[in-house]
C-alpha cells in the first residue's frame, strides 16, 4: 500500500477506537459494561445488530464465494426476515420483561440450572470457536499487504481487538458499531461504482452480468429440493430460518445488542430493519464478487490469489516449475480471451448458436487453468505441507490492492478491519457476559459486589480473548471462512433454538425431558454432519425439531412426569 494508504486506514481506525473510548467513559456496573445501562435508540440497535453478523469474513470471503461459486450463497438469508418478525413478537418482549442479562438465565426460570449451563456451555464452545475465524479473517489482510506470515499478523489484530473490548464494554461496542456500518455502507457503494468503471469500455453493467450468467455464477434462485445441495430456495427458507432464529433469538452475541434497546419498541423496530436491509446488503456484496469475475474474463487473474505463498514458492527450489506454470497459466488465459471476444460478438449479435460454442470453449480453457492450478497448489505442498493452499479469501483483497486507487484502497481495508472489530468486540463481549452471569456470579460468587463482577467481567474478557486469538492461528484449515462459520453455527445453532422453543411453547415439557432431548438431539445433529448426509442449513431444522419430539417423548415417560415451574 502506498503512504496516503496507510495514512487513510490509520486515522479511520483511530476514529472508530478514540470514538468508542469517549463514548463508553464512566462505566460503573456491570449493567453498564454488558447492556450499555439498556439506553440505546433503535437505530443504534439495528446498525450494531447487522455490524455483529456483518464481520470482516462477510467483506473478505462473500465476494470469493460469488467469485467461484455464484450468487446462489443469498439464498442462505431468505429465511431472515421471516425470523426477524418472529423475535419481535415473542422473544424481545420476554427478554425485557425478565429483565436478563444473558438469554440463558430465562431456561433456568423455566426449567433448571443444568438446562441454562447446558445451554450456555453449548453457546460458549460455538461462539468461541467462531470469534477466532473472525479474527483471522482481517490477519489475511495485513499478511498479505506486509508479506509476512498470517500468524504475526493473527496475534497483532487479536491484541489490538481484546484490548479495545477490555476497556470499552457493550457500549463502546455499540457506538462503534453504529459509526463503523455508516463507513461500510459508503464503501461498499464505492467499491462495486469502481469496479464496474474498471471493465472495458464497451461492456457495461448489463453486458458483465451476461458474461458472468454464460459461465454459471449468476444463479441466484435454486428451485430444486436436493438434501446435499448447500444453497437453495427452500434450504435457504427453512433450514436458514431455524438457523437466523436461534442465532439472533438464543445466540447471546445478538441477544445482546437487542437488549442494549431503550424498550421494547427499540429492540423491535431494530430487529425489523436487519431483517429489511440483510437480504440487499449481502446481494450487493455478492454482486461485487461477480463483477470482478467479469474483470477476469477480460484482464489475466493471479495464478493464485494469495501473494504470500505465491512468494514464497517462487523462492523456493521449485521455482522453475513454479515459472512454466505461470507462463502455461498466461498461455490459457490468451486463448480465453479469443473465446471471450466470441462470446462477447454472440451475445451482440444474439447468435445462441455461437453463444454454445463459446461457451464450450470456455469450460475447456477453465478446465486447463484449473489444472494448472492443482499442479502449483501441489508443489506449494510439496514444498511446505503447513502451506495455505486456499487462495478463495485473498481473492477480493488481491483485486483491491491491484486495481484501486490511492486513498481508497486504505478506505477499504479500513472497513475490512471496522468489520472485524465490530464483530469480534461483541461476540467476545458476549462469551464474557455469559461466563460472569451463567457460570460466575450463578455457582462461585453469588452475592459479589457490582465492582467485582464488573472486574470480573474484565478478566474473563480477556480469557476469552486469548482463547479466539488460539483458535484463529488455526482457522486457515477451514476454507471458505464464510461457509465455515455457518456450518459452525449449523451443529449448535438447531439444539439451541429447540431449548427455548420448548421453553417458550410447550409448557408441559419438564427440565429432564428437555435436557435428554437436547443431549441426544445434538449428537444426532453431529453425527448427520460427521457422515456428510445432508446439506448443513438442514441440521438446523432437524436439531430444531429433534429437540422438540424427544422432548414430548421423553415427557410422557414415567422417569419425567414431574412438572417444573411454569414460565413466569
Amino acid at each position: 500500500m502506498s503512504n496516503i494508504d496507510w495514512i487513510v486506514l490509520f486515522c479511520t481506525l483511530s476514529l472508530i477506537v478514540i470514538y468508542g473510548v469517549y463514548k463508553s467513559r464512566g462505566i460503573r456496573n456491570i449493567d453498564g459494561y454488558l447492556l450499555g445501562n439498556k439506553s440505546l435508540p433503535w437505530y443504534h440497535v439495528a446498525l450494531s445488530v447487522m455490524a455483529t453478523q456483518a464481520s470482516a469474513i462477510t467483506f473478505l470471503s462473500a465476494p470469493g464465494l460469488a467469485y467461484t461459486s455464484g450468487m446462489s450463497f443469498v439464498q442462505f438469508y431468505f429465511g431472515l426476515p421471516l425470523a426477524m418478525i418472529l423475535l419481535s413478537i415473542t422473544f424481545v418482549p420476554i427478554f425485557h420483561r425478565l429483565r436478563v442479562f444473558t438469554a440463558y438465565e430465562f431456561l433456568e426460570k423455566r426449567f433448571d440450572v443444568r438446562t441454562r449451563v447446558f445451554t450456555a456451555f453449548l453457546f460458549l464452545v460455538q461462539r468461541g470457536i467462531s470469534t477466532g475465524i473472525t479474527i483471522y479473517a482481517p490477519a489475511i489482510i495485513l499478511s498479505s499487504i506486509l508479506q509476512i506470515n498470517v500468524t504475526y499478523t493473527t496475534l497483532f489484530i487479536g491484541t489490538l481487538v481484546i484490548l479495545y473490548t477490555v476497556y470499552g464494554g457493550t457500549k463502546a461496542v455499540s457506538y462503534t458499531q453504529l459509526l463503523q456500518m455508516s463507513i461500510i455502507f459508503g464503501g461498499l457503494l464505492t467499491a462495486g461504482m469502481l469496479v464496474i468503471y474498471l471493465l472495458p469500455s464497451d461492456i457495461g453493467l448489463v453486458k458483465a452480468l451476461h458474461i458472468a450468467g454464460k459461465s454459471g455464477k449468476t444463479n441466484a434462485i435454486d428451485l430444486s429440493f436436493d438434501w446435499n445441495n448447500q444453497y437453495t430456495l427452500w434450504s435457504g427458507i427453512l433450514g436458514g430460518f431455524f438457523l437466523q432464529l436461534s442465532y439472533f433469538g438464543t445466540d447471546q452475541s445478538q441477544v445482546g445488542r437487542y437488549l442494549t434497546g431503550s424498550s421494547i419498541r427499540d429492540s423491535r423496530i431494530g430487529l425489523l430493519m436487519n431483517g429489511l436491509l440483510k437480504v440487499p446488503m449481502q446481494f450487493a456484496i455478492l454482486l461485487i464478487g461477480i463483477l470482478v469475475f467479469a474483470y477476469y474474463q477480460y484482464n489475466s487473474p493471479p495464478i493464485f490469489f494469495n501473494k504470500f505463498e505465491l512468494n514464497k514458492i517462487e523462492n523456493s527450489q521449485y521455482g522453475p516449475e513454479v515459472a512454466k506454470l505461470e507462463a502455461a497459466h498466461q498461455q490459457v488465459f490468451q486463448e480465453k480471451q479469443a473465446h471471450i471476444n466470441k462470446l462477447t460478438t454472440a451475445l451482440d449479435q444474439e447468435d445462441d448458436a455461437a453463444v454454445a460454442e463459446a461457451r464450450t470453449q470456455l469450460h475447456a480453457a477453465d478446465k486447463q487453468a484449473k489444472t494448472i492450478r492443482e499442479d502449483l497448489v501441489a508443489l506449494m505442498q510439496k514444498n511446505d505441507k503447513a502451506a495455505d493452499t486456499n487462495d478463495n479469501n485473498y481473492i477480493f483483497l488481491s483485486f483491491v490492492t491491484d486495481n484501486f486507487p490511492k486513498g481508497l484502497i486504505g478506505l477499504l481495508i479500513a472497513i475490512v478491519f471496522m468489520a472485524s472489530m465490530g464483530a469480534t468486540a461483541s461476540a467476545i463481549n458476549s462469551l464474557a457476559s455469559t461466563t460472569v452471569i451463567d457460570i460466575y456470579k450463578r455457582f462461585v460468587r453469588k452475592k459479589g459486589s457490582e465492582q467485582g463482577y464488573l472486574s470480573a467481567s474484565r478478566i474473563f474478557t480477556l480469557v476469552w480473548g486469548i482463547f479466539c486469538v488460539i483458535i484463529a492461528l488455526y482457522a486457515s484449515r477451514l476454507g471458505n471462512l464464510l461457509e465455515a462459520v455457518n456450518i459452525l453455527g449449523s451443529l449448535f445453532y438447531g439444539t439451541i433454538l429447540g431449548i427455548f422453543v420448548v421453553a417458550f411453547y410447550i409448557k408441559k415439557a419438564g427440565a429432564k425431558a428437555v435436557l435428554c432431548a437436547a443431549v441426544l438431539t445434538e449428537f444426532i445433529v453431529v453425527s448427520l454432519w460427521l457422515a456428510d448426509v445432508m446439506a448443513f442449513l438442514w441440521l438446523n431444522l432437524v436439531g430444531c425439531a429433534g429437540v422438540v419430539l424427544f422432548a414430548l417423548l421423553f415427557q410422557s415417560l414415567p422417569l419425567t412426569t414431574k412438572r417444573q415451574p411454569a414460565q413466569r
